[in-house]
């Protein structure tokens, strides 16, 4: 997979998919294959996971799009189980996984850290009491740190009501960012298309960036407009900036 050779050819970079959607895999499976990438990386993979939401992929892949989030609970608590604990014995609806062991177990000793990509209530419920972070994207802040504290205090008011501490959760957000070359990305629903993008001088690009920091974000994930190698170097003074003292 993409990942496995991503943590093959790096050293230091922590990475992960944004998100895996569980409706697409036999979750077993996927934990196991989770471990293998944190294996090879050296323990520096972040697994998020996702309950799906285009019914378009659904189809085209052949997988049943009715009760997304019925199908994600159980899948969910076969990876989390087996990541974190290395045993489960489960007999669900739609997955089993009798007698499974995860051997042998990778780098971490409670697997790699689980991120979480929703807001929904049920979602949250299900995940927060195991997750290490969680995640939204660019649409759902308006691409702007002032889109950050509503969903933050949506996220917190639901650690705290499945007994975790709010600050045990990191908290990260995707932003679309435009470099040259970029013509407009839009994904998810239409009214993506209608939010600006992160862009200006590395100056002004880093400023938003920390805004995002002083709202509690401890984590950006740059959806980059154009998807290039030009695009990663052009990032570079960027960088330079945020390590600005």
């Amino acid at each position: 997979s993409l990942l496995a050779a991503i943590a093959a050819v790096t050293s230091r970079i922590d990475f992960g998919p944004l998100v895996a959607c569980t409706n697409f895999h036999n979750p077993a499976l996927l934990a196991k294959q989770a471990t293998t990438i944190d294996e090879i990386s050296g323990g520096r993979l972040i697994l998020g996971l996702g309950a799906g939401w285009n019914e378009t992929e659904f189809r085209a892949f052949g997988f049943p799009y009715d009760r997304r989030i019925d199908r994600f609970e159980e899948a969910f608590t076969i990876i989390h189980t087996l990541l974190q604990e290395g045993a489960i014995d489960f007999d669900g609806e739609f997955y089993q996984a009798r007698d499974c062991e995860l051997l042998p177990l990778g780098p971490r000793p409670k697997g790699p850290p689980l991120m979480i990509g929703s807001k929904g209530p049920r979602m949250l419920r299900i995940t927060l009491p195991h997750v290490q972070a969680w995640n939204v994207w660019w649409a759902d802040t308006g691409n702007t740190p002032a889109g950050v504290a509503p969903l933050r205090e949506l996220v917190d008011d639901a650690a705290r009501e499945v007994g975790r501490h709010p600050e045990a959760i990191e908290r990260t957000v995707a932003v679309l960012v435009r470099l040259p070359g970029g013509a407009g990305r839009v994904q998810g629903s239409g009214r993506d298309g209608t939010l600006a993008p992160l862009e200006g001088s590395p100056v002004e690009m880093a400023e938003v960036l920390r805004a995002y920091a002083r709202e509690g974000i401890g984590h950006v994930q740059l959806v980059l407009d154009p998807i290039t190698l030009d695009s990663i170097r052009a990032l570079q003074p960027v960088l330079t900036e945020l390590d600005r003292p």
